[in-house]
């Protein structure tokens, strides 16, 4: 029997079973592994790929929707791969309009590499904005911060999602309830028994990887990251919007690398809901 044409073959729906073959396919492209970010993304997200006839996957991508479970408010697509034997055959191009597609007028978001963003500008996403991507062991500052941090405890959860629906400008509580077991830290910065901002780090090869990062203002997000810091001997990795000078800054000085540049892609919007000057690091590039 003939293989069918890569055009042929049927887009569906992932599921956490195919979280190896996942896992494979960034492998294959030179990736980490990722088990556990794509295991968070497969049940929180949804999930399309193209089988491989031969065993495998083709292709294959997750979106992330937030809002209304009816009527979502935003998407963010991530994780968009393509096998290194059927590259640049046109699949990525393929899949990216069938979900663009299934959104119907549900406004989407993207992280793009320089090298994704044609394809993504031919589909209609333009440029919003970049974020810096650092890496690298933290350095303590010679001072401790006024701000005062800790733990989360299971009674901060719902302030939590209040302050991320506010902040992020739509509901995430389905991302939100699940980064107690995801994240190795999850913890608050508090002023006067209130909490004013909050950061998660989970692992991710051999870094930590620091996200989301919501704070009142810079001085707040510095005192988060180095709490974190402060509780893991791991590199941390985080992705942060470029805005944020005075916190690029600081990071570098404390000790982390710049390793690379991404560009913040919108399709259906000019600009990403909520407020950016309280947003500081997305949870992963790949849901925004």
């Amino acid at each position: 029997m003939p293989t069918p044409s890569l055009a042929a073959l049927p887009i569906r729906r992932l599921t956490p079973r195919d979280l190896t073959a996942c896992a494979d396919l960034s492998e294959d492209r030179g990736w980490p592994r990722e088990e556990h970010k794509w295991g968070f993304l497969l049940t929180a997200g949804k999930g399309y790929g193209i089988d491989d006839p031969d065993g495998g996957l083709v292709s294959a991508c997750v979106i992330t929707e937030y809002g209304p479970q009816e009527r979502p408010d935003l998407g963010a697509i991530g994780m968009v791969l393509v096998a290194e034997r059927h590259a640049r055959q046109g699949i990525g191009r393929r899949l990216m309009r069938h979900v663009v597609d299934a959104m119907g007028t549900t406004p989407l978001t993207l992280h793009s590499t320089p090298y994704g963003r044609p394809l993504y500008e031919e589909l209609g996403f333009k440029v919003t904005g970049r974020a810096e991507m650092l890496r690298g062991h933290f350095t303590p500052g010679p001072s401790k911060s006024p701000v005062a941090t800790r733990a989360v405890t299971a009674e901060d959860l719902s302030t939590i999602v209040r302050l991320d629906e506010e902040v992020f400008g739509t509901d995430r509580t389905h991302i939100i309830t699940r980064l107690p077991a995801f994240a190795d830290q999850l913890r608050v910065a508090e002023e006067n028994g209130r909490i004013i901002g909050y950061v998660g780090a989970w692992p991710n090869m051999e870094t930590q990887v620091v996200g989301p990062l919501i704070a009142r203002d810079t001085e707040t997000a510095k005192a988060l990251i180095a709490s974190l810091a402060a509780h893991t001997d791991r590199p941390l990795r985080t992705d942060i919007d470029v805005r944020h000078e005075e916190l690029l800054a600081w990071a570098k000085e404390r000790g982390l690398v710049s390793v690379a540049f991404n560009s913040v892609m919108a399709y259906g919007i000019s600009e990403l809901p909520g407020d950016w000057t309280r947003r500081f690091a997305p949870l992963t590039v790949a849901a925004g």
